[in-house]
């Protein structure tokens, strides 16, 4: 957007419905896309107004009509501009995503929180996990903002959860969150490259996983919003399965015996069922959308991988 442009919507916008408008109609003019924690411009059009005026996320009718300060509408718009000039997802730009209803702290050094597997965890892993007990240790592997983490840590209170990932200013962003939630004494950030460096011996009830699965053809095509995250927590290799092969063939050796490992591979998921045709994963539906992520019992991953580990 040129000066004059912001100009006159300066001078122009003068409620809060106003400027949620406004936003949302330049972000269609401008072709942005949504898929950072919002699915239309209109959603995205009120987080980052709400944001820009200290306000609560919903629109409320309180405040539609509300008529802004010159200063306010500033605000607004310097956030409205850097979306849509820099193609910045809005979470970035207020440095917050909601997931499992907690809200993260996040920015670049991590992903912005989107994953289905939040109606596994918000459902306690019901229909995975053994009926008679509950988890007592569970690890989350990539763990990126450590949202998943946490969210377990919610989702079973007598659960302590370790929150691995490789990159070192990815685990800064997760400490911030641990620290946010109060979950200092039950989960614990480690810097991994996969299993790497966890004591043999270890045994999780879970392990949930997130990993880079992006296949080079799609990482190629992404849209400009996604130049923004860390290219380390997207892409794996050529058929986005470099790191998921790794984690299939260790994964039993951490598990307990009667432990399950659930694994996002996304789009992926083509080249996984192609290369591992005799492996019965388990695909799982989610309500809120989404796909491309399984479930495999320890002795499932013990018949099919524990003996090869370069398998397909």
């Amino acid at each position: 957007m040129n000066t004059i442009k912001l100009e006159q919507a300066i001078s122009a916008l003068m409620t809060v419905e106003d400027c949620v408008r406004w936003a949302a109609s330049r972000f269609c003019e401008h072709g942005l896309f949504f898929g950072h924690g919002c699915d239309d411009p209109w959603d995205e059009a009120v987080m980052l107004v709400m944001h820009g005026l200290h306000l609560p996320m919903t629109l409320g009718q309180q405040v539609r009509q509300a008529r802004l300060t010159l200063d306010e509408k500033k605000a607004v718009l310097a956030l409205i501009q850097q979306r849509i000039e820099r193609r910045i997802p809005a979470p970035y730009l207020i440095q917050e995503a909601w997931f499992c209803g907690l809200s993260f702290y996040v920015d670049e050094r991590v992903l912005i929180p989107r994953s289905p597997i939040a109606e596994l965890i918000e459902q306690q892993f019901s229909t995975l996990l053994p009926t008679e007990n509950q988890p007592q240790r569970i690890l989350d592997l990539c763990t990126g903002s450590a949202c998943i983490a946490i969210a377990c840590a919610y989702a079973f209170p007598e659960a302590e959860v370790d929150a691995i990932d490789i990159s070192s200013e990815a685990l800064a962003v997760a400490q911030h969150n641990i620290e946010a939630h109060g979950c200092l004494a039950r989960v614990f950030p480690m810097q991994s490259d996969g299993f790497q460096t966890i004591p043999a011996g270890t045994q999780y009830d879970l392990i949930v996983t997130n990993p880079p699965y992006v296949d080079a053809e799609d990482l190629a095509s992404m849209p400009a919003e996604y130049q923004h995250e860390p290219a380390v927590a997207l892409g794996s290799g050529t058929d986005g399965l470099q790191l998921t092969k790794a984690i299939l063939a260790q994964a039993a050796s951490f598990l307990a015996p009667d432990g399950i490992l659930v694994v996002e591979v996304g789009n992926s998921m083509v080249h996984l069922i192609q290369q591992y045709p005799a492996v019965p994963f388990q695909w799982l539906s989610f309500e809120r959308g989404g796909d491309g992520v399984f479930c495999l019992t320890r002795a499932q991953l013990v018949q099919h991988f524990s003996s090869d580990a370069d398998a397909g």
